[in-house]
């Protein structure tokens, strides 16, 4: 049976699902009008080091969580993937290269998750359940997705966020994970908490560097606490990475949500790993005993 929280035996404490969507700087949404997909291998790739870093702090708080790899990071580092599940950790899709389903057919979707899934169990020897759309980009005219998703061996995709935003959301969506597809498949929203009538993201990503981290704690405990709900937080290794290069001719808006507080993120997870229970999304959504088909 699927749960949408789970707690330790014999305790009321809330596991909640730590992942990270692995991919380097250079390949996020907002970069796309200014550094050429097809001039990705000419940039200074920092996204193994990143992740070996978030390993190692992974280790340290005894923290195994959910990695949403994409597959061109995947071809090029195989040995951080074997790292990955070595660690005890699940290895998930982030689709190829980081192309908004917004932006593709049916069809180039299809073979793009068909595609990643397939390398990553190739590499890693394990299955890959979860999936986890570019920058959010299951919105509500993207949801024909969910049923590419579990024809592709998919059993859950964390590929919405229920607020408003310029780039992605659907503010009307369910907070907490729900099924789609006659129950197929599993979607599993990122983390919000209800404020005055709206949803405030609290899972992690540029909200977690531009709020004061007291209110990522007062929220997440929020969730926890009041809601009996595991929270989704999510962050990207290049976060946590202040000495990055920094592409010219950003726009003012891209510079500041992409570099705002750099210096702090590594800090601020440290205290996120010590401060809740943190586990895998498959262990947390679909349960131990679901199979590995």
């Amino acid at each position: 049976m699927m749960e949408a929280a789970t707690g330790q035996p014999g305790t009321h404490t809330v596991i909640n699902a730590m992942t990270v969507d692995v991919e380097d700087y250079f390949q996020v949404s907002a970069f796309e009008p200014h550094l050429d997909r097809a001039h990705w291998d000419t940039q200074l790739c920092r996204v193994e080091h990143n992740t070996e870093r978030t390993l190692e702090l992974f280790s340290r708080h005894g923290v195994r969580g959910t990695f949403f790899t994409l597959g061109w990071v995947a071809e090029r580092y195989p040995a951080l993937i074997r790292k990955i599940v070595d660690g005890g950790h699940e290895l998930a899709s982030h689709g190829w290269e980081h192309i908004r389903v917004s932006a593709q057919t049916p069809a180039e979707f299809r073979a793009d998750v068909s595609r990643t899934r397939k390398q990553l169990q190739d590499i890693s020897g394990q299955p890959v359940k979860g999936y986890r759309a570019a920058s959010y980009s299951i919105g509500a005219d993207e949801t024909w997705a969910w049923q590419e998703l579990a024809e592709a061996g998919y059993r859950y995709s964390s590929s919405i966020v229920p607020i408003r935003h310029d780039h992605y959301g659907i503010p009307d969506a369910p907070r907490f994970a729900f099924p789609v597809v006659d129950g197929a498949l599993l979607e599993v929203p990122i983390t919000t908490v209800a404020l005055a009538g709206r949803n405030l993201n609290c899972g992690g990503g540029g909200w977690f560097r531009i709020f004061p981290y007291t209110f990522s704690r007062w929220a997440m405990r929020r969730v926890n606490v009041f809601e009996r709900e595991a929270g989704i937080f999510y962050f990207h290794p290049w976060e946590i990475d202040p000495e990055q290069p920094r592409p010219e001719g950003l726009p003012l808006k891209t510079r500041f949500r992409h570099y705002l507080n750099l210096h702090r993120t590594y800090g601020r997870l440290d205290r996120l790993l010590t401060d809740f229970s943190w586990g895998r999304m498959d262990d947390i959504f679909l349960g131990r005993d679901d199979g590995d088909t």
